[in-house]
């Protein structure tokens, strides 16, 4: 297990993903294909076109559950209970096939269980574009950001 425990979590830290990944078109076919979601701006080319976008947008759950996943070693593998929630999510930017994708989670509050077996631990999010075309990190672009809330295992005295 690579994820923390309560106790190693601290408010402000901030966590740095070595993960990257440069989404495909089989990356955003497959997600609209499992979730059964059809939306034309995600899937047909010649549709997209038309749009103020000029092409296909990658389907922003799957850059919400990407994200989560690139945090997941560096937060909770393994050292959860369950997720409680996802809140604030906000796509403020577009992302397209063959952008590269890569999240930053700060730890923003944390709190015993009323019995003090387990800790709440809440994380904001943030996931950024490679294209030194932003203001976030290394001039990237903000495309994605969400408060993420879980209920975190303290680690066996």
């Amino acid at each position: 297990m690579t994820g923390r425990y309560y106790k190693e979590f601290t408010i402000g830290d901030e966590i740095v993903h070595p993960r990257r990944r440069t989404v495909s078109e089989r990356d955003n076919q497959t997600f609209c294909d499992m979730t059964m979601n059809q939306q034309p701006l995600h899937l047909d080319a010649a549709f997209a076109a038309e749009t103020e976008f000029g092409e296909r947008l990658v389907n922003g759950l799957y850059t919400m559950s990407l994200a989560v996943g690139m945090t997941i070693p560096e937060t909770t593998d393994g050292t959860i209970v369950a997720n409680l929630s996802y809140d604030s999510v906000e796509h403020p930017n577009p992302v397209f096939l063959g952008d590269t994708l890569y999240a930053r989670t700060t730890v923003t509050d944390k709190r015993e269980t009323s019995d003090g077996e387990r800790g709440v631990v809440e994380m904001h999010v943030d996931v950024y574009k490679v294209d030194e075309g932003g203001d976030g990190p290394d001039g990237d672009t903000l495309v994605c950001e969400f408060d993420r809330t879980v209920l975190s295992l303290k680690q066996s005295e």
